[in-house]
């Protein structure tokens, strides 16, 4: 039977076929598309470039990783062989595997609690703040080359201004970079020296602090330490969040650094035109991080299967990393509107 529908006058007509329950599935399922595909064109730059900027160099490596390459002849597979000498016969993975790990528990935490301390102090400055925000910035756009030729020369112990120092206040200095005991304090120095970006994040974040609540708690009775403890850090938390994943996966990619360090630190910096040696994670491979051993393998070497397994293996540490934090964040991150 046809369907009818009541007139203004009462009389029973044939429904129109607009107002069809079918068709207006039909046309919104053809204007939810047409919302996707304008979506999609829009975003197709962005699609384009990640596909071969990053998805396409990842699926590569991890297929490189599982061959023997030397950048001449043809990939050959060889299976998990790459990964076995890796974690079993490797003598230089332990080593780098143990400094990494040091850069994750030592020099990230230590960076972050100084750019949020030098953060707060500038935040409650009253006079010359502008001329101490530069100070504490500037260090952040030396290049990382030009920093740590500037380190290896300060921290050189023979003639260094630090030692010298040292040494006319009666204390003995130490080796610095030239002793494996001191090699990656020199380079956490140099990681606190700039941490400008850090900086300029966690004061923004500070200032933005709703003034009512520091109000409100001053009122209740609550000293500078709990205004910290109970309104500063809960506001900004999920600032801490984004700092501290930026600063495990840049922690994880070490490598400019601790390259300078042990070849300028060695004596083995070369010029143009000479026959290139290299002594990486000198001294006593203190200074060897994964990054490093990428390179060493991959590029020096020309172990380009052997390097992908480290890069692969670099890749799923960053992404498991970045999983523990974010999951273990839920118990003290604060987001505004109570959410979590």
């Amino acid at each position: 039977m046809t369907p009818v529908a009541e007139t203004e006058a009462g009389a029973s007509a044939p429904a129109s076929p607009a107002f069809s329950p079918s068709l207006r599935k039909r046309q919104q399922r053809r204007a939810t598309w047409r919302r996707r595909r304008t979506v999609l064109l829009f975003m197709s730059p962005w699609i384009l470039g990640f596909s071969i900027f990053f998805g396409y160099p990842i699926v590569y490596t991890a297929y490189l990783s599982f061959t023997r390459y030397n950048l001449i002849t043809s990939p050959e597979w060889v299976g998990l062989r790459n990964f076995r000498y890796l974690f079993t016969q490797d003598p230089f993975f332990r080593p780098a595997l143990k400094n990494t790990l040091w850069i994750m528990t030592i020099m990230v935490p230590l960076q972050v609690m100084f750019a949020f301390g030098i953060a707060l102090i500038l935040a409650r400055a009253r006079r010359g703040i502008g001329i101490f925000r530069t100070i504490f910035y500037l260090p952040a756009l030396a290049p990382p080359v030009a920093a740590t030729l500037a380190f290896v020369y300060i921290f050189n112990p023979g003639s260094g201004p630090v030692n010298l120092i040292l040494g006319k206040l009666g204390i003995s200095g130490p080796l610095w970079f030239n002793d494996p005991r001191w090699a990656k304090p020199a380079l956490t120095l140099l990681a606190i020296w700039g941490v400008g970006n850090l900086m300029i994040i966690f004061l923004a974040s500070i200032l933005d602090v709703p003034r009512q609540l520091q109000e409100s708690a001053e009122i209740d009775g609550a000293g500078p330490f709990q205004r910290l403890i109970y309104v500063t850090l809960p506001s900004i938390s999920p600032v801490i969040l984004f700092a501290v994943v930026i600063s495990v996966i840049a922690g994880l990619q070490y490598f400019t650094q601790a390259y300078v360090a042990s070849t300028i630190a060695s004596g083995n910096a070369t010029q143009a035109g000479d026959q290139p040696i290299y002594n990486l994670g000198y001294p006593q491979n203190s200074t060897l991080f994964l990054p490093v051993l990428l390179f060493s393998q991959g590029l020096r070497s020309f172990q380009m299967g052997y390097g992908a397994a480290i890069a692969l293996l670099i890749l799923l540490a960053s992404f498991a990393a970045t999983l523990i934090i974010v999951g273990g964040s839920r118990r003290w991150v604060h987001y505004q509107g109570g959410g979590r």
